[in-house]
């Protein structure tokens, strides 16, 4: 059977990397001018291990979007791993907002006005957290590990929870503010991780397991209720 992949060409990169995404596509991401030989030659040698990740449990096997929701009064929408519920209102000019929602009171309050546009204006809202969130956590746990990075930043991407790039940049699924702290603490120790050892190898899990306790507890929770981080409204 034909193994099908994409392949990423940079010219900042150094070396061809692979790896099997959340929707079990094979991404190739390979130095400018990079012959198709030598991609094919990794690929190859590589398929087993390709193979088994694509098979794996943890990766999707059903649509990665499930069915959206709805901007209404009562629905309900994940933080940081709780579910709390959408209250429209004519405005909430009376609190703290961060682009026209609310968090008061263990409710999303959402302006009438807002209600034609519900998809971006909570993505912009879940960014703003993830930042405030999220990359405080990053910098805690690479003191605790005695490493440093070039970058952390929150970003859109569909397939991976985080990633560490050739040049010690690190990145966050924006999605990922909807888990439990613990899960996404096990994400950021997980991308730390690769600056101190690149595969996943026994000591690779060591590592992590020595700084987060819950880390096989976080590892299920992602895979359980991993999918329920892209619903939109």
């Amino acid at each position: 059977m034909q193994l099908e992949y994409n392949t990423i060409y940079s010219s900042k990169r150094k070396k061809l990397t692979i790896t099997v995404e959340r929707d079990r596509s094979v991404v190739v991401k390979a130095p400018t001018g990079t012959s198709a030989e030598q991609i094919s030659r990794a690929i190859e040698s590589r398929k087993l291990w390709i193979y088994e990740k694509i098979n794996h449990s943890q990766k999707y096997q059903s649509p990665l979007h499930p069915p959206g929701k709805e901007l209404v009064n009562g629905e309900s929408l994940l933080f940081l791993g709780q579910s709390y519920q959408l209250e429209i209102v004519d405005t909430v000019d009376t609190v703290v907002t961060n682009d026209g929602i609310a968090f008061v009171n263990n409710r999303f309050l959402v302006p009438k006005h807002l209600i034609q546009k519900p998809g971006s204006v909570f993505q912009d809202w879940y960014i703003q957290q993830a930042k405030e969130i999220i990359l405080p956590r990053v910098q805690h746990y690479a003191d605790r590990l005695g490493v440093s990075y070039n970058e952390a930043k929150i970003t859109d991407s569909k397939y991976r929870w985080g990633s560490c790039t050739p040049q010690n940049n690190l990145t966050f699924n924006w999605r990922l503010i909807k888990a439990p702290m613990f899960a996404i603490n096990y994400v950021v120790v997980h991308e730390l991780t690769h600056l101190l050892e690149a595969n996943h190898t026994p000591r690779f899990w060591g590592i992590i397991n020595s700084q987060i306790a819950q880390m096989e507890k976080a590892k299920h929770w992602l895979k359980v209720h991993g999918s329920l981080l892209d619903e939109t409204l």
